[in-house]
């Protein structure tokens, strides 16, 4: 993303958090539970088997037809570095789109839809190069839980997800 684009996107984030409500799908990837933007998914559907790309990275799945659109499908937890996945009934796939591209997201399992006023929404930590936090809108926290809340329009348009286009194409 280039860095007025990026800039217009941030305001408009801090726009929506101003305003007081930010709507997200709450999602697991092993232990943890994250948080996106609801406005940026498409559909969710179960995890169904994928064509493989040669020399594709790891967490890069495949593609698959969705109703005559080639959707890229990159598994989540390969991409965070969270170990192994498991594909079992619990799997989603949660078809994101951005900026009118389509993009397929696997997760472990998808929780609830919930809102967060900007009071549950707190910065997120500074950890220096052990983690990069231009991924992150912040944290969440709803009684007893903590989401990570992922800037998906960042993740999801840097500069190593920019072979997604060329594979769709």
């Amino acid at each position: 993303m280039n860095e007025i684009a990026g800039t217009a996107h941030r305001q408009q984030q801090q726009q929506q958090l101003a305003s007081g409500r930010l709507e997200v799908v709450t999602f697991k990837l092993g232990e943890e539970e994250y948080g996106i933007d609801i406005q940026k998914v498409q559909e969710l559907r179960g995890y169904d088997a994928v064509t493989r790309i040669a020399n594709a990275p790891d967490y890069i799945k495949g593609v698959v037809n969705l109703r005559g659109i080639i959707v890229p499908i990159i598994d989540m937890r390969i991409k965070f570095k969270l170990g192994d996945p498991t594909y079992d009934q619990f799997t989603v796939v949660i078809v994101l789109n951005i900026g009118g591209r389509v993009v397929g997201m696997v997760v472990d399992s998808v929780s609830d839809v919930i809102t967060l006023t900007a009071e549950q929404i707190k910065p997120p930590p500074e950890l220096g190069a052990a983690l990069d936090a231009d991924y992150l809108i912040g944290l969440g926290t709803l009684d007893e839980r903590m989401l990570i809340l992922v800037d998906i329009d960042r993740l999801m348009s840097s500069d190593e997800m920019g072979l997604i286009e060329k594979m769709a194409a």
